[in-house]
C-alpha cells in the first residue's frame, strides 16, 4: 500500500497564492507564513503516521514548485516520492489526472485529494475497513450538514454506492465523500478503464464520475464513516480560512 495525491490542479480561486504555486502547496499555518505547513505537507504526514514510505504525487501546473521541494519533503516524512506528470492539468479534470496514475494503483493506494485537510484518523479508518471482499472504500462524512457543492454520496446496504455526484439534491444524500479513497490493488485495471472511458466521454469529469462508471458496470464500491471530525475541501480563501482553523488542531 503506498499513498497517492492528486496535485494537479490550479486553484484559480485562491490567487494571489496560486498564482505561483499549485493549490496543495498554498500555506495552511496559522499564520500563513510561506515557509508553513501545506496541504501536501499535511497529506505526506498522514501517511507517515499509518506506516506508508512511498507515495506518488500528481503534478501539473506550477510542477516546477513540487519538484523544487521535493528532496525536502522526503525528508520531512521519510516518504519517498514519485512525481507524475499530468500534461493537461490546465485542460482537463480530474479524472484524467488519476488516470496519469494508473501504474501505481496496481500497488493498492490510498489516495488523498490535493485540497483535503483531514486528520490521520481518516487514513485509519480506511485501513481498518479493509478485508472482506472491499476493493475500493471511500470515505464518507455522514455528519455534516449537505449544501449545493459537496460531492455527495447515497449508498444502499449491502451494495455499497448507488450514486456519487454534487448534482443531487442534499436530502436524498447518505453523506460527503470528502476526498480520499482507498483502492486495492486487484480494482486498478478496472478502475484506469473507467476512468479512460469517463474522460474520454467529457474531459470535464471528475474522477467520481469514473466511480460511477464502475457502479453503473456492477463493480461494488464501499464507503466508512469518518465520524464527526474536523476536515475541509480548499476551494477558495474562505475554507483557506477554516483550513488554517483545522490544521492547527492536528
Amino acid at each position: 500500500m503506498i499513498g497517492l495525491v492528486l496535485a494537479a490542479g490550479a486553484g484559480r480561486r485562491l490567487r494571489p497564492y496560486t498564482d505561483t504555486l499549485p493549490k496543495a502547496l498554498v500555506p495552511v499555518g496559522p499564520d500563513g507564513a510561506e515557509d508553513g505547513p501545506t496541504v501536501l505537507d499535511l497529506t505526506l504526514g498522514n501517511f507517515a503516521q499509518v506506516g506508508i514510505t512511498e507515495a506518488a504525487v500528481v503534478v501539473g501546473y506550477r510542477k516546477e514548485a513540487v519538484y523544487a521541494r521535493k528532496e525536502a519533503l522526503e525528508a520531512r516524512y521519510g516518504v519517498a516520492l514519485t512525481l507524475i506528470d499530468n500534461d493537461k492539468a490546465e485542460e482537463w479534470n480530474n479524472a484524467y489526472s488519476l488516470w496519469c496514475a494508473r501504474d501505481v494503483l496496481r500497488h493498492g493506494v490510498i489516495l488523498a485529494n490535493g485540497d483535503t485537510v483531514h486528520p490521520v484518523s481518516v487514513e485509519k479508518a480506511l485501513l481498518a475497513a479493509r478485508g472482506q471482499g472491499r476493493q475500493i472504500i471511500l470515505a464518507l462524512d455522514t455528519a455534516k450538514e449537505l449544501a449545493d457543492e459537496e460531492m455527495k454520496v447515497v449508498t444502499e446496504p449491502g451494495r455499497g454506492v448507488r450514486r456519487i455526484t454534487k448534482l443531487m439534491e442534499p436530502a436524498e444524500a447518505t453523506g460527503e465523500y470528502i476526498g480520499v479513497t482507498l483502492v486495492e490493488g486487484s480494482a486498478a485495471a478496472e478502475l484506469a478503464d473507467a476512468l479512460k472511458a469517463t474522460f474520454e466521454r467529457d474531459p470535464d469529469l471528475y474522477y467520481e464520475d469514473g466511480y460511477q462508471e464502475l457502479v453503473n458496470r456492477g463493480f461494488t464500491i464501499d464507503t466508512t464513516p469518518i465520524g464527526d471530525v474536523p476536515w475541509v475541501e480548499i476551494d477558495n480563501h474562505a475554507d483557506l480560512a477554516r483550513g488554517r482553523e483545522i490544521a492547527c488542531q492536528y
